[in-house]
């Protein structure tokens, strides 16, 4: 053994974690809906989030995305999305680094009822395989490295799904360990669990019949049971991670026309909203025996959000209101810390970046940087969206959610994906 050198490891240990630290604290990848967590919060620190003075430089765009509002998620160096060009849909791989395309995948024919035909939920990455819902109603497991199909599976024909309204399937999968979740909606069950190897079906929740929404499940464990929270045209409701069984369920009198976000867990509660007066609301979750109990602790219209999330942020959530505008919401009591109505910062979607809020005016494609806090309404900059795309389509709007993962920011405008570096 060579004590000289033992010596110095303490030392040389010392100076490389903090290198490492910091490389970590600026990395975070963005693999599915919504994030890590599907929660819309990016926690990666060392990152430039105040545009007052010196807004992000561009890296590069990308034109070739086609019709679609699906948000691009990324792992290591490649971002995944969807898009359609002449009613195919397709899913595509690019190169973060370069933003030249790796691969291109179609996939068959598109939603083409109402609004645009294009897909709409994002593709969810599992290690080697990708996991995609289409608006047509069919779920594709795909190899990550070239875009091959290795199953698929149709909620119509297999499993005799049905949806809420005529505007497409816009939930994004979620895997779970050996599961796929998703929600075919109907009479034969609303959930069901698919081996995300064969796409075989492992389990229905036959106790929850409702037709499917436009929401995307979440996964949590409380007090000792694993389930799968998730939205559909009538209610919220629990499932048993390990055979479907519908541990709770909470019906929204509100929910009709379109419901869209993605709920929030917080300790033992639920928060849920959704827009066209449906309102918000929090479930206070309690187990006796084998038995869930669900409490609605509060239901109001201070949060009415449509589809651009909300996102909770040290005991408050924040979103788009229909009623108030952008909104800071205090979780526990339902009230509203703050509301603001601003022109130049219109409905839209939010993400959150630390202490950070980034606001998306979806009628013009910006993006606003406020303050994640109770105590009002603190702008830091804002940044336009370079271009717009040309493709025409019912509102012209920019619905797509923004993605901040790895050090960079992304925006899409349909077939218009740009890349922002936000290091420095």
């Amino acid at each position: 053994m060579n004590i000289k050198h033992n010596l110095w490891l303490p030392f040389a240990v010392m100076i490389i974690m903090p290198v490492i630290t910091q490389m970590e604290a600026k990395a975070q990848d963005w693999p599915q809906w919504r994030g890590p967590h599907r929660d819309g919060i990016h926690k990666a620190t060392g990152l430039h989030v105040d545009w007052s003075e010196k807004k992000p430089a561009l890296l590069w765009t990308f034109r070739e995305a086609g019709s679609g509002y699906s948000a691009p998620t990324i792992a290591g160096t490649t971002l995944y999305g969807q898009g359609a060009v002449d009613e195919v849909g397709f899913a595509f791989a690019i190169d973060v680094q370069t933003g030249n395309l790796k691969w291109k995948r179609e996939l068959g024919l598109e939603f083409v009822e109402d609004r645009e035909r294009a897909p709409r939920g994002s593709i969810t990455v599992d290690g080697d395989k990708l996991y995609l819902i289409r608006g047509i109603g069919q779920i594709h497991c795909l190899s990550a490295a070239d875009g091959k199909e290795l199953w698929q599976k149709d909620f119509t024909k297999d499993f005799n799904g049905k949806l809420m309204s005529r505007w497409g399937f816009s939930e994004s999968p979620l895997v779970d360990g050996n599961l796929v979740i998703c929600t075919p909606g109907g009479d034969e069950g609303a959930i069901v669990a698919l081996d995300k190897n064969s796409g075989a079906l492992v389990w229905r929740s036959t106790e929850l019949t409702d037709r499917s929404a436009y929401s995307s499940p979440i996964v949590a464990e409380i007090q000792g049971v694993r389930q799968y929270i998730q939205l559909t045209e009538k209610c919220v409701a629990g499932i048993a991670a390990k055979d479907g069984k519908l541990l709770w369920k909470v019906e929204v009198a509100g929910f009709r026309t379109a419901v869209i976000p993605t709920p929030i867990i917080m300790d033992n509660m639920v928060y849920v909203t959704s827009g066209y007066n449906a309102g918000c609301l929090l479930i206070q979750l309690t187990k006796t025996g084998d038995t869930f109990e669900a409490e609605t602790l509060y239901a109001n219209r201070n949060m009415t959000n449509q589809h651009g999330g909300v996102v909770l942020v040290n005991g408050h959530v924040y979103g788009y209101s229909d009623a108030h505008g952008w909104v800071c919401q205090n979780v526990k009591t339902g009230e509203n810390a703050w509301s603001q109505r601003i022109r130049e910062v219109g409905k839209g979607a939010i993400l959150a970046v630390n202490d950070r809020l980034l606001l998306l005016d979806m009628a013009t494609g910006s993006l606003t940087v406020i303050a994640a806090s109770p105590d009002g309404w603190q702008e830091f900059g804002h940044l336009p969206i370079p271009e717009r795309t040309q493709i025409v389509t019912t509102d012209n709007h920019v619905w797509t959610h923004p993605v901040v993962a790895n050090g960079k920011l992304y925006l899409r405008d349909h077939d218009l994906l740009f890349c922002f570096d936000i290091t420095k």
